[in-house]
């Protein structure tokens, strides 16, 4: 029974929505509970402990127990203002389950926020009067507020209703001339253009038009606009509208638009009871139909998902059409070459329609970039007009995690609430959108880009221009030299460099890094050299063609100079050298606690969610560490699925006996290639439908594909034998042939035949895909994915944790066992993410095989997921490989 409970009477549930003051007077309670009667039919009167009320969540369907359990913790995290760490096994309704609780809570606190009688901000020495009236006027400024936006999403709701047709279709609403789009920049011979405007302070301002633009290069009308509109510019106190307010909001980011476009679809099920003042003013349209409440919704994306303007969008990557969009804002771009669709006092009319039609319903990333060309407004701009009034804002990772992204949207998340689903490789994610690295190659290319700009243009250069760029120069020039000189002299292919090394060439310990950066920022160098370089191999071969798509390599190589500021303590350099000899200096970030703890300070409550979230320990010890335990709430559970879905067993042994130990010393080995192929053919001929097996590595998965298709004489090889059972796939290494290998194995499992999919931990295949019902009835996982710990990243990160263990207060031995903790970790993260792929729904099964005998040891096995332990016989009980194959067979017999 889905959620609900039994007994021989049926529970009765009353539910109670948003009370009025009359309704309280009869003392009814104003709140989204829901009141559950005893089943001993106890009077009325004795229900009143907390215990006796069921909360209702506003769930679409019936909601499964554990749903109901995951909605009541993430509901409490929130009302206690704690960081959560939640795990839902995927195909359980998470997301859903996430949407319905944040937003119940976020209703209830509107109710708060409308009560007069709420005291949010009193003064206890003023007189009881005086505080009442201030209550009630805070108040009715408030829900009057609330009240002309929600009169006005319900005339734009009431206007599509009736237009029988959808914005989406229509041509854009703007009369402006079609040829200004056409209107980019073209070089017209004069050199000036690419001169560096003068920059005589050190406190990094520029003498110059653009000096007059706090926000890098908009126009006063437009910041003044883009202020009122909510943006991230700070003008004179008199231009703000004082009237807008930044509504308590969830923030919800994904890894990907994909998962967040998913995510709206299940938030469009979803039906709130209405806020207090869209209650009053808008139960119904004006054509006499009611009205569906509807949660007012914003999507988030960067210029690349929302720009609108083709001469930018062809710009290519999403640096360049950064670059692009900044260019056409500038104070030197001439009037009738700037981008039409920038916010400006002439079309506030349009920005504020586009404010409204975005929250009048519930839209994904697409329809803002369509509504944007139907009402001829840029929505990247025209999007931060909806921040402040909206209830629920999604966004990708780097949006909500990188503060430049946060600023430059005009995100606040203070007291706001803040969730982060699919969040198993947050920590790496964090790691990753910090690390940088840069080529020997992109080195020598910035030097000669230099040297060629300063050729031209050296006596026009003045002041601090020439200081600067000069030291530009002389600070790549170092780091270059560096690599030359510790690679030659070093046979290993990885080594650590330290900030010193790269810093060490003539002068640069003259360099104030903090200056230079900021001089490459506001002087925008890297855009002019790369803008003349183009320009001149233009002019050479007479060719119109520019390099469009590619980030200025100056542009990169300044990205990365600003690592060399970060805290020594967090990070590392390294230079790499592949088999080509090309060498690398990678930046890796070692600690991410620094760069989340803003958001965590800031946000009133964090909900990390994930259907992987095991082993869960690394979150507290080296995300959040700073938040004292109380705080801190973690919570798991179950599938939805019966346990006599689900099979799972580690296969230690052979058919023949033989120790299945895939350790990196021993997994290389022709006789344990072979025993593992005689492995999977039982287990192929024993498991229906499809059947994905994850290898430790690419590299491995080569190896050992190569020599089952080894031709043997006088016998079979491995590779035919499996093909005797199914057709057999192999997921690539490179990302364009990864669907094309997935649409031949759902066609080959699709036609009868089954398939075996041979797939990589941690490859693309791992994550975003399910493989649920036939597609997935066996997932084989060969061997565990430990990273290189020889590696000097690897020990670096060791020696990381083992020191700031250290630093904390713990013991030497207890450093240790924390980096073996983290370096086993990340492998288990790794399988559980790849064998969560097979159940996706309740009626789904499925069997999950470990193949290494390292997965019997408590260790390894404690690491497993709770719902995947469940599944596994006691530990001194570990059937043979022959007895597993029958229990194996009997499993999938009893299905239908």
């Amino acid at each position: 029974m889905l959620g609900g409970a039994t007994g021989k009477t049926a529970l009765v549930l009353v539910a109670y929505f948003w009370s009025t003051k009359a309704e309280k007077a009869r003392g009814n309670i104003p709140s989204a509970w829901s009141l559950v009667t005893r089943q001993d039919d106890t009077p009325g009167d004795e229900l009143d402990s907390m215990a006796d009320f069921t909360r209702d969540f506003h769930h679409p369907y019936e909601p499964y127990a554990i749903q109901q359990e995951l909605m009541t913790a993430v509901y409490d995290c929130i009302a206690e203002g704690k960081v959560g760490i939640f795990e839902s096994p995927t195909g359980t309704g998470k997301s859903l389950s996430l949407i319905c609780s944040t937003l119940t809570w976020l209703r209830e606190e509107q109710r708060k926020a409308a009560d007069p009688e709420v005291d949010v901000d009193g003064h206890d020495d003023e007189p009881a009067w005086l505080q009442e009236q201030a209550r009630r006027q805070r108040t009715e400024r408030l829900v009057q507020h609330r009240l002309d936006l929600e009169s006005r999403l319900h005339k734009v709701r009431d206007k599509e209703a009736r237009q029988k047709q959808q914005y989406e279709g229509s041509e854009p609403a703007t009369k402006r001339a079609r040829g200004s789009l056409d209107s980019w920049p073209v070089e017209d011979g004069d050199e000036r253009q690419f001169q560096l405007d003068e920059y005589e302070s050190d406190s990094g301002t520029r003498e110059s038009a653009s000096a007059r633009d706090p926000a890098g290069g908009f126009s006063a009308a437009t910041l003044d606009l883009m202020q009122k509109l909510g943006g991230p510019f700070t003008l004179a106190k008199e231009n703000v509208d004082t009237e807008l307010t930044d509504d308590l909001k969830v923030f919800i980011c994904s890894r990907t638009h994909s998962q967040l476009t998913q995510f709206i679809s299940e938030l469009r099920r979803v039906q709130l009871p209405p806020a207090p003042w869209a209650d009053r003013e808008c139960a119904s349209s004006s054509s006499g139909v009611q009205q569906r409440n509807v949660i007012k919704h914003l999507p988030l994306g960067s210029r690349k998902n929302l720009c609108i303007n083709p001469k930018v969008l062809n710009a290519g990557n999403a640096t360049a059409i950064n670059e692009r969009c900044l260019d056409l804002q500038q104070p030197s771009t001439p009037k009738d070459k700037k981008c039409i669709f920038l916010p400006n006092k002439d079309n506030e009319v349009l920005v504020n329609d586009f404010r409204d039609h975005t929250l009048a319903r519930i839209r994904d990333i697409e329809d803002l970039g369509i509504l944007g060309k139907h009402l001829g407004v840029c929505p990247y701009y025209s999007a931060r007009a909806s921040i402040k009034p909206s209830e629920i804002v999604t966004l990708p990772y780097q949006l909500l995690l990188m503060k430049s992204a946060r600023e430059a949207l005009g995100i606040s998340l203070k007291d706001h609430i803040v969730v982060i689903d699919e969040a198993h490789n947050l920590i790496d994610a964090i790691s990753n959108m910090c690390s940088i690295a840069v080529t020997q190659s992109q080195l020598y290319r910035s030097q000669a880009q230099l040297r060629v700009y300063l050729q031209r243009f050296r006596n026009r250069l003045q002041g601090k221009n020439r200081i600067y760029v000069t030291q530009t120069v002389r600070l790549i020039d170092s780091i270059s030299g560096c690599l030359e000189t510790m690679t030659s002299a070093s046979e290993s292919n990885e080594i650590q460099v330290s900030v010193s090394d790269l810093m060490g060439g003539k002068g640069v310990d003259q360099i104030n890094l903090y200056k230079l950066v900021r001089y490459l920022r506001d002087s925008k160098l890297a855009r002019k050299v790369d803008s003349y370089i183009d320009f001149t191999v233009k002019k050479e071969t007479s060719s119109s063609d520019s390099h469009v798509g590619t980030t200025p390599v100056l542009t990169h190589v300044q990205g990365f100079l600003q690592s060399l500021m970060n805290p020594a303590a967090e990070g590392r350099f390294f230079a790499e050298r592949d088999e080509s000899n090309a060498v690398t200096l990678k930046y890796l970030l070692l600690d991410p606690t620094f760069h989340f703890k803003e958001v965590v300070e800031d946000a009133r409550a964090v909900v990390l969610a994930g259907g992987t979230m095991s082993p869960m320990e690394d979150y507290a010890r080296h995300l959040f560490s700073y938040v004292p335990p109380e705080r801190l709430k973690t919570w798991s559970c179950g599938h939805i699925i019966p346990r006599g879905n689900l099979f799972v067993r580690c296969l230690g042994q052979s058919p023949d006996g033989i120790e299945l130990d895939f350790s990196f010393t021993k997994r290389g080995s022709m006789p344990m290639i072979d025993t593992l192929g005689s492995c999977l053919v039982d287990i192929a001929a024993t498991i229906p439908d499809g059947l994905v097996v994850f290898f430790p590595s690419y590299a491995y998965l080569d190896h050992v594909s190569t020599q089952w298709q080894k031709l043997i004489s006088n016998s079979i090889n491995t590779w035919a034998r499996l093909e005797k059972h199914k057709p057999v796939f192999q997921e690539s290494k490179f990302s364009s042939n990864v669907e094309d290998v997935l649409r031949q194995y759902s066609k080959a499992i699709d036609d009868g035949r089954g398939g075996i999919l041979l797939s990589v931990v941690g490859g693309k295949l791992s994550e975003g895909i399910n493989f649920s019902d036939k597609l997935g009835r066996g997932v084989a996982v060969i061997g565990l994915p430990f990273p290189n710990i020889h590696s000097a990243q690897w020990k670096a990160k060791l020696e990381y944790i083992e020191r700031s263990t250290v630093d904390r207060g713990g013991s030497s031995l207890e450093g240790k066992a924390a980096g073996r903790d983290f370096y086993e970790n990340a492998c288990m993260r790794a399988v559980n993410q790849s064998i969560g792929r097979a159940i996706r729904h309740q009626k789904d099964f499925a069997s999950i095989l470990l193949l290494d005998r390292r997965y019997s040891t408590p260790r390894i096995a404690d690491k497993l997921p709770g719902w995947i332990k469940q599944g596994l016989p006691l530990a001194n009980a570990t059937p043979a490989f022959p007895e597993i194959i029958r229990e194996l067979n009997d499993f999938f017999h009893a299905k239908p």
